[in-house]
């Protein structure tokens, strides 16, 4: 079992929350169009246009995965499990999106979706903290 102290803990808990609750938001984007996003007839139509199909099945996964990875990840709840959400979710932007842009997100590049993939490798790694339901069942 990983003991961590409480500044620690606090820390890995605000990240976890900001990043978790972010993707909560883009995810309720592609699902529900809340926070302006498209819903799943808008997401569809931009992933048909980028290649990935079928259109609808695709927005309706990756909301889930953001939806999904972001409330596990924000709860601390099989966080391994949620980080791998996230991850896959940032590698299809960068693959499908942002990687032809390069690295700076001013340009529309992988930056943003980079950092991401960072935090929850080293969230993965590190563990959710001391304030986590992982951390009350394992």
């Amino acid at each position: 079992m990983v003991s961590y102290g409480v500044t620690a803990s606090i820390g890995l808990l605000i990240i976890r929350l900001m990043v978790g609750l972010t993707f909560i938001g883009h995810g309720s984007q592609k699902l529900f169009g809340w926070f302006n996003g498209g819903g799943i007839k808008g997401t569809a139509g931009f992933f048909e246009s980028i290649g990935i199909k079928p259109g609808a099945a695709m927005a309706v996964m990756a909301g889930l995965s953001e939806v999904g990875g972001g409330l596990l990840l924000a709860l601390g709840f099989l966080t391994p499990l949620a980080s791998l959400l996230i991850i896959g979710a940032m590698l299809m932007a960068i693959i499908k999106v942002h990687g032809p842009n390069g690295f700076w997100s001013s340009n529309g590049g992988f930056e943003y979706n980079l950092i991401i993939i960072a935090v929850a490798i080293g969230i993965a790694l590190v563990g959710p903290g001391a304030y986590a339901i992982d951390a009350l069942i394992f």
